[in-house]
């Protein structure tokens, strides 16, 4: 299998809990919460082994949090390395109202990273032996990072030869693009918003898409559109794929849980056709678990093993 690292510059500790109802004001008493390592890269890394994979993990880490993360991610068995920071990895909150099943998702902002950490976070990268196949990129950028700090990533990946796959959105999003990478992976809301327009159907996001590929900023996208399934976009094709109805849980989780699908079926040498409808199928599992859980080997197995029935 080929080597994969997922990059997180904004983990976070996300802390979950449950009340009876959110009212304002109100003193709200909360169940016992429960702590779980977050962000992007953090969240592929863990959906992997999930998925019984594996993966190198790099991430920054820094304070009291940075150590309670290390702990959490040491505790799940995952294969990592820290990037120090002097600065307080954040920490999330999510709330679920008993009453209704609604979910609040508080996201705080991420620490700072001073001149000297941003090299030494290339100096890192730079110096992974051997350095990875596939590289994943995904999660937001803390307040004060240079919106390009994802494209120079992936221009140092890119000279030796790896395959960079990028799950971000907004200005990184644009930044990055102009790099030019394997694959990007955005929603449909983050693909409105850089096509800066809403798309009304899915000809129209396939136009857009195409446009992408054509101009070499990517070699393929893939746009979820939620439970209305995903498109793959190459220049040798455009795939909608809808995946089977599932019971829904929580949707928090399913876009890296996509991505973690899609990577680790690459890795073992399937298509990218293959490879798309794995990462489907574990995006849709991740639904099915509740809370901030991801997806799990045996239902992505079972969904995936019912799409490809189905396409035959």
């Amino acid at each position: 299998m080929k080597n994969i690292v997922t990059f997180t510059l904004n983990p976070t500790i996300d802390k979950n809990s449950s009340v009876d109802h959110v009212k304002a004001e109100d003193k709200l008493y909360c169940d016992k919460p429960i702590f779980e390592p977050g962000g992007g890269g953090i969240n592929v890394s863990r959906a992997i082994k999930k998925l019984g994979g594996s993966s190198l993990l790099l991430y920054t880490s820094g304070g009291f949090t940075g150590k309670k993360l290390d702990k959490l991610l040491a505790e799940e068995d995952l294969n990592k390395k820290a990037i120090e920071i002097k600065a307080e990895t954040r920490e999330n909150l999510i709330i679920t109202e008993k009453t209704s099943s609604l979910q609040y998702r508080f996201g705080m902002p991420g620490p700072e990273i001073n001149d000297q950490e941003y090299k030494k976070i290339f100096k890192v990268l730079n110096g992974l032996e051997p350095f990875p196949d596939y590289l994943v990129i995904s999660g937001s950028i803390p307040e004060g990072v240079s919106d390009d700090i994802y494209a120079e990533m992936a221009e140092l990946a890119k000279k030796k030869k790896a395959k960079v796959i990028v799950d971000v959105s907004g200005p990184p999003l644009k930044s990055v693009i102009k790099e030019g990478v394997f694959l990007i992976k955005p929603n449909l809301g983050e693909f409105q918003d850089f096509v800066g327009r809403e798309l009304k159907n899915e000809e129209e996001i396939k136009e857009e898409a195409l446009k992408l590929v054509e101009n070499k900023s990517c070699q393929a996208i893939v746009i979820s559109i939620g439970a209305g399934g995903a498109l793959l976009v190459t220049d040798q094709k455009a795939e909608f794929m809808r995946p089977p109805t599932v019971p829904i849980k929580s949707k928090v989780g399913a876009g890296d849980s996509m991505v973690a699908g899609l990577v680790l079926s690459l890795a073992r040498g399937d298509s990218l056709k293959n490879s798309f409808h794995y990462g489907l199928a574990a995006g849709s599992a991740a639904v099915m678990t509740p809370g901030t859980e991801l997806c799990t080997k045996e239902d992505t197995n079972r969904l995936f093993k019912k799409m490809v029935k189905n396409r035959l």
